[in-house]
């Protein structure tokens, strides 16, 4: 049975945690090759520490005279996000940071199982195997958990500040952890907060810090969430001057749960960042939202969750599940065969019903990759709810 009253607990990171800058400069580079070619191929993975990032992973342009070209602009790619995130310490500085690129040519047995053949009549085939995980629920308006989706505003609401001069104290690197208490089976509030953020001036306190952040906080989450009972932790261990890849290495791909339901859904296990949308891991976990929030946004079930899987170089899925944990008003055995009816789940049907192939990569790299409005330029197309009336026909 399904319990009704219980707390449950997410966390965030910014966009300057140490392992955001490296999705961040992989996704970034993912948009410069398919900005010049939409169906280039790139695996970019991005390793970060004290005053030294590096960049290594496989791209490929089907104009192999222009490769050499895109690699020479890695490093001023790189460059840009660095300094756009915020950082100019002495010890992480866009500027005098060292950047070591060693992209190189994908490999020939990778593309050789994923490229189309119409020769052959062989369709485009997945770029790996693996179980995608798509989740939704309609205890927020997002028809996300709410724990990680206000999570995620207090961090982007502080880095708003931060970054428009507002709170120019605050620094790039920052976590946020909600506990959040549900009763009858949603949320009503928040019983502790932890937020530790990074800071320059090192006379500054945990009450100084608190004093700065509460009232962003109080903004972003619903009214009455935040009580006297409500215990807070800021910056629990007191100064926190020195941040980012200099306090800590980064490496692309290692916030696969703050990227999407914050635990509260199964994850397949493959990261998002740096991987072009023939990646199963990206595209196939973006079009099982897609999938989960179109069935709880058709009424069919109040939360959702849809597993896929693929195995390389094999278009179609080996599996469709859905379950509707006791929510459903539709049996979730219809559900998956509406899916069928109404999705073309190959990688290349989720690349051209999402429309993938655009450089709207990098903006996903922190505040993650669900729960965010869909954007005029094709932005976060998997959460769009246009498949409703298809769904309701199918069933």
């Amino acid at each position: 049975m399904t319990r009704s009253n219980y707390i449950f607990t997410s966390e965030s990171v910014s966009e300057g945690h140490p392992d955001k800058v490296c999705d961040r400069i992989s996704d970034s580079i993912l948009d410069a090759f398919i900005a010049e070619e939409p169906e280039a191929r790139v695996a970019c993975e991005t390793f970060a520490t004290t005053n030294r990032v590096v960049i290594g992973g496989e791209v490929g342009l089907s104009d192999k005279t222009k490769l050499a070209d895109y690699m020479g602009r890695v490093e001023g790619i790189a460059r840009d996000c660095i300094k756009d995130i915020g950082y100019e310490q002495e010890k992480f500085h866009h500027a005098t940071c060292e950047i070591t690129n060693l992209l190189h040519e994908q490999s020939a047995h990778i593309a050789q199982g994923v490229n189309a053949d119409e020769a052959k009549k062989k369709a485009e085939g997945a770029g790996d195997q693996g179980i995608m995980f798509g989740f939704a629920t309609n205890e927020t308006e997002m028809l996300m958990p709410a724990p990680i989706l206000y999570a995620h505003a207090i961090l982007k609401r502080l880095a708003e500040v931060r970054k428009n001069g507002t709170e120019p104290a605050l620094g790039p690197d920052a976590k946020s952890q909600l506990s959040v208490r549900y009763e009858g089976g949603k949320p009503v509030g928040v019983s502790s907060l932890v937020l530790s953020t990074q800071h320059f001036d090192p006379d500054l306190t945990s009450v100084d810090i608190r004093a700065i952040v509460e009232p962003y906080i109080t903004e972003v989450l619903p009214e009455g969430w935040l009580t006297a009972d409500t215990v807070w932790h800021v910056n629990p261990t007191g100064k926190f001057v020195i941040g980012g890849p200099d306090g800590d290495a980064g490496l692309t791909g290692r916030k696969i749960i703050v990227d999407t339901y914050g635990g509260a859904a199964p994850h397949g296990g493959g990261a998002f960042s740096g991987k072009d949308p023939t990646k199963v891991d990206r595209s196939a976990a973006y079009v099982a939202r897609y999938l989960a929030k179109n069935v709880v946004a058709a009424g069919m079930a109040d939360r959702c969750t849809i597993q896929l899987s693929y195995a390389i170089g094999v278009a179609e899925p080996l599996s469709i599940y859905a379950d509707t944990h006791g929510t459903g008003e539709i049996e979730p055995s219809a559900i998956e065969l509406a899916i069928r009816k109404t999705m073309d789940l190959t990688p290349r049907g989720i690349r051209e019903h999402l429309q993938l192939n655009k450089p709207i990569f990098a903006r996903t790299a922190a505040y993650g990759h669900f729960g965010r409005a869909p954007e005029a330029d094709g932005g976060f197309s998997w959460e769009k709810t246009d498949l409703v009336d298809a769904l309701k026909a199918a069933v």
